[in-house]
Parts: C-alpha cells; structure tokens; sequence
C-alpha cells in the first residue's frame, strides 16, 4: 500500500464581506453538489500571503477589489476524507494549511466575474456568515465554523 502524504498545502482563505456584512461563497464547477465555499488557493513559492490572497481573488472571482479587516494569527488546516487523498494536488498533500484574512469589498456585485482565465466557480451568492458553515462540504465544516468564531465581530462591524 502506498504511504500517505503527511505534508499540507500552504494556502490562502478570504472571508470577502459586502458593505451589508454578508459574505461571499461560491459552488465549484467540479462539484455538483449544492456545496458553496469561499474564495481560497495555494500560496505560490515565494510569495507573501498577503499577496497571494489578492492574486486568488482576482483569479477566482474577476476582481481583488477589497482591503484587508483582519487575517488569522496562525495556520488553520483540514484534511481531506480518504477518499480525496491521492486524488488532489499531484497527490502530494493530506489537506491544507491556511492564512485567513478578512476582506472588504471595495466594488460593486458587477465587477465579480466567475468567467476568469481558469473558471472554478459556477455560481455565487452573498450569505450572513453564520450560515457559511451549513453551506461547506462536511470535511471543512469545523474549519469554517472556528472561522465564525475568530471572525464574527470583525465581520458584524464592517457592515455600513
């Protein structure tokens, strides 16, 4: 039997809220399930995570016009279920290891274009953050739920 890998992919997650205080979540095209998810992907070599958040906004959702509210003091991670390993990332990795940040969204619903070079998302929606974790894939729900819990306040004050 082949090994596991034991490494986590070193990642980015945006928690993008609208001037309402509601949150972004799209559904992947890869995934017909009704399972939505914010924006998120891998930090590239080299690069700050803080860049790599803006550079994955505008590559999943047409726009990185937002600033930074707040980001996570250490790395948050999941694992993917067993039958997922293996089959993402070359293999390579167990789950992934994130940077949060909370972002504002600067610009208005028409600037958000899931038509990027490299589509990953067939829809989208503005939620209340509460609901985000009802709406995630089950193996990241306890992540998404620490996040309501980090990120609560910060999210109820931007709104206005």
């Amino acid at each position: 039997m082949d090994a596991q890998p034991t490494a986590y992919r070193p990642c980015v997650g945006i928690v993008l809220v609208n001037r309402r205080g509601e949150v972004f979540v799209a559904a992947r095209i890869d995934n017909p399930e009704d399972a939505w998810q914010m924006p998120q992907g891998g930090i590239d070599k080299g690069e700050d995570p803080r860049e790599a958040a803006f550079r994955e906004l505008g590559e999943e959702i047409g726009t990185a016009n937002a600033e930074i509210l707040a980001e996570s003091d250490d790395w948050l991670q999941y694992d993917l279920p067993p039958e997922l390993i293996g089959k993402l990332w070359g293999g390579r990795y167990r789950g992934q290891e994130q940077k949060w940040f909370v972002m504002r969204f600067l610009g208005e619903d028409g600037e958000i274009d899931l038509e990027t070079r490299h589509p990953e998302f067939r829809d989208w929606k503005w939620v209340p953050f509460g609901q985000v974790p009802e709406l995630i894939v089950p193996f990241k729900r306890a992540l998404y739920q620490d996040l309501v819990a980090r990120f609560g306040d910060v999210v109820r004050r931007s709104a206005g």
